[in-house]
């Protein structure tokens, strides 16, 4: 089982822009991996205290393919002075034969700042 990361912000605290992104987020993460949702042991999502119109995890299983038997769960991420707004992280834990290495690790938008040295990989 390998841990695969991601995050992207969000332009404004609304549903529609929330689920919108972490669809993309999480399809993003799938092309680039290879990965298929029946390898997915759960998927956990956290948001910054600013988005507060919906959970990320709900636009996921409204939006992509195959997230309906995949065990999701949200939290709120700590609210650490100076931390980047409207952000959306997520987690996947995925059964595959991939070394640590070989995973994509996926940061977009504003959340590429997170961290550059994977943004662009």
């Amino acid at each position: 089982m390998r841990g695969v990361r991601g995050a992207i912000t969000v332009e404004e605290d609304r549903k529609e822009a929330i689920w919108s992104a972490a669809a993309t987020l999480v399809e993003t993460m799938l092309r680039e991996n290879g990965i298929a949702p029946e390898t997915i042991g759960a998927a956990i999502f956290s948001a910054t205290e600013d988005l507060v119109s919906a959970f990320p995890s709900a636009g996921v299983r409204a939006r992509v393919d195959g997230f309906d038997a995949v065990p999701l769960f949200d939290a709120r991420q700590l609210a650490i002075e100076g931390s980047l707004p409207h952000c959306i992280r997520v987690l996947l834990l995925v059964d595959t034969e991939k070394g640590q290495k070989d995973i994509r690790h996926i940061y977009l938008g504003g959340a590429a700042k997170l961290r550059p040295d994977l943004a662009g990989a």
